[in-house]
């Protein structure tokens, strides 16, 4: 009886969970299946898998690409993670606008490391596929690192993203 009761519990214990938190950024068309690409930092967005297809992504539907760089065990990147997932005005302008990949490890492109390889580093990517290397964050040392108090900043890089489309490409 008391593991009919520990199941039940259990089951209850994972619908609860997975009903989401208010506050929670639903897009447009209702909840979409959680995915490990997300690795937290938001996980009703649809995250590339791969920088090859993150570029492939941008290129062909003409969206800009944030690459977000981290580590799973850094503090600085998980305290970003905390406060980017619970950003609802954030994750939308993202989900809407935006092709998103985030990586725990350094690509072999060079171009994404324009001043280091430093982590959480965020950097942009247009649709002809160049590197945005003036978009950036407010640290002289470290251009393109964001803290959780910077992402006002970082929300008015992403409209600086995506107006550079209408003005450049």
């Amino acid at each position: 009886m008391t593991k009919v009761v520990y199941a039940i519990l259990l089951v209850l214990g994972a619908m609860t969970f997975t009903s989401g938190k208010i506050g929670t950024y639903i897009p447009k068309g209702g909840r979409r299946p959680v995915q490990t690409l997300s690795r937290g930092w938001g996980d009703q967005l649809q995250w590339a898998q791969t920088y090859e297809q993150a570029l492939h992504l941008c290129q062909t539907s003409k969206k800009p690409l944030m690459v977000l760089f981290h580590l799973e065990d850094c503090k600085h990147s998980a305290a970003l993670k905390k406060a980017f997932a619970a950003d609802v005005e954030l994750q939308k302008m993202l989900d809407e606008d935006f092709i998103i990949l985030n990586l725990t490890f350094e690509t072999t492109d060079k171009n994404m490391s324009p001043d280091g390889t430093y982590v959480p580093r965020i950097l942009f990517v247009d649709p002809s596929l160049t590197v945005r290397s003036d978009i950036i964050s407010r640290y002289g040392n470290r251009l393109y690192a964001y803290e959780p108090a910077d992402l006002s900043l970082l929300k008015e890089n992403l409209k600086k993203a995506k107006k550079l489309l209408k003005t450049e490409l």
